[in-house]
């Protein structure tokens, strides 16, 4: 489990660029800081503290793991739409067509996901909000969906590692090892998920 908090602690590094860099490249810098900051870092921490592996508050109960979830949960939906916000705002500032690349596409939802992801855990934290629903099977759906919107922001990363910019920035083997930190956090988080839930049903079986 501690790859994957490497992982996002290297792709942080190499997406993050200095201060001078925001004052000169202006709002598009913003898209890709924000962007990374919110799925390579909170939403994978935030999915990571209920591994009993890789967790940084393992020895705490899981009522203060599943606040401090839905704290980082709620930072990486303001660091996704503010994102989201930043780059809109430079295409149209730049007279540039929105939403026309994979990456654009992909981002779009995924963040329109978050969104749905965050309000449809509301139940979660108000239980009585979801009547006829039991808390368990709650759970489940919001695991298995968080774990769709985790993929789908990985992949959206990955897209955006591919883009002209990116790759007139970096390139050789350091692109390829940008591009294993959110593949390899993908695969960490799906063998999280995953495990734990098959284990529930062993259990119940």
């Amino acid at each position: 489990m501690w790859s994957a908090h490497l992982a996002r602690i290297s792709l942080c590094h190499s997406l993050t660029p200095d201060i001078s860099y925001f004052i000169i490249s202006g709002w598009f810098s913003w898209h890709p800081f924000l962007m990374t900051v919110a799925f390579g870092f909170l939403m994978t921490e935030a999915i990571l503290l209920f591994s009993p592996h890789g967790s940084l508050i393992k020895r705490f109960s899981h009522k203060t793991k599943a606040r401090v979830h839905w704290i980082l949960q709620s930072l990486c939906g303001a660091c996704a739409v503010l994102g989201l916000a930043a780059i809109s705002y430079n295409k149209h500032l730049n007279g540039k067509a929105h939403f026309t690349s994979w990456h654009g596409l992909l981002g779009l939802i995924t963040v329109c996901v978050v969104c749905v992801q965050s309000l449809a855990a509301v139940p979660l934290i108000y239980h009585s909000l979801a009547k006829g629903w039991s808390l368990a099977k709650l759970k489940r759906y919001h695991a298995a969906s968080g774990l769709v919107t985790f993929l789908l922001g990985s992949t959206s990363l990955l897209l955006g590692l591919s883009s002209s910019w990116f790759t007139a920035s970096v390139g050789g083997y350091a692109w390829f090892l940008a591009a294993a930190c959110p593949a390899l956090s993908a695969v960490v988080i799906m063998n999280q998920v995953s495990s734990a839930y098959i284990a529930k049903k062993r259990l119940q079986s």
